[in-house]
């Protein structure tokens, strides 16, 4: 394992992005617990674009230019439903003060699937494992799935701590309806920024 490719997968994973709002949501939502679970979904949301890199499928997403639109457009078809749903005070990720807790599963269901609708993290598996599976590689494949793996490990860490923080603060949040509001705000704009930054990337 190379410090190059930790300190890259680092700063990617700790770059402000869906999963993060997603953690940070569910942290400031119901606390520390369900931004674990949050963090889970996340990166559990990596592995069919990690299999995919392994696999090749990559390859055929970069190379077809109608099967990465339409997983393009069921991205940002689905992150403006999060902003809906965020927006109207519904869905697994409601920042709310008092309430019954969310099913652990529909938080990760939420945070898989907007993983999964995402065609440029199957790209980015493509484009940058490879460089850190050297051409004299005797075992490439079990090389790429250490170097997933550890990515995984680093991005559920690093969202744990995000969320935990947020629910570190949850009470400062959520005991003032004025910042409540605003937050609820912050997310479905964060929402819908992501779903048009999707929709404007290119292959």
């Amino acid at each position: 394992m190379t410090i190059e490719f930790l300190l890259t997968s680092l700063i990617i994973v700790a770059s402000p992005g869906t999963g993060v709002i997603i953690t940070l949501a569910a942290g400031l939502s119901r606390g520390s617990r369900a931004a674990i679970v949050a963090a889970l979904g996340c990166t559990l949301g990596i592995v069919p674009h990690m299999l995919a890199a392994i696999t090749g499928l990559a390859a055929l997403l970069h190379a077809s230019a109608t099967a990465f639109e339409a997983i393009r457009y069921a991205g940002v078809a689905y992150l403006l439903y999060m902003a809906w749903m965020t927006l109207k005070e519904r869905g697994a990720l409601r920042i709310e003060a008092e309430g019954p807790a969310r099913p652990d599963r529909e938080v990760i269901l939420s945070a898989i699937l907007v993983n999964l609708l995402n065609p440029k993290l199957s790209i980015f598996f493509f484009a940058f494992l490879p460089q850190f599976v050297g051409p004299d590689e005797a075992r490439p494949l079990p090389r790429m799935l250490e170097l997933s793996l550890t990515f995984m490990a680093m991005t559920f860490a690093v969202f744990v701590l995000y969320g935990c923080f947020a629910a570190a603060v949850r009470h400062h949040v959520t005991s003032r309806p004025a910042v409540l509001a605003w937050m609820r705000r912050a997310f479905a704009a964060a929402f819908l920024g992501l779903g048009a930054r999707l929709a404007v990337t290119e292959r």
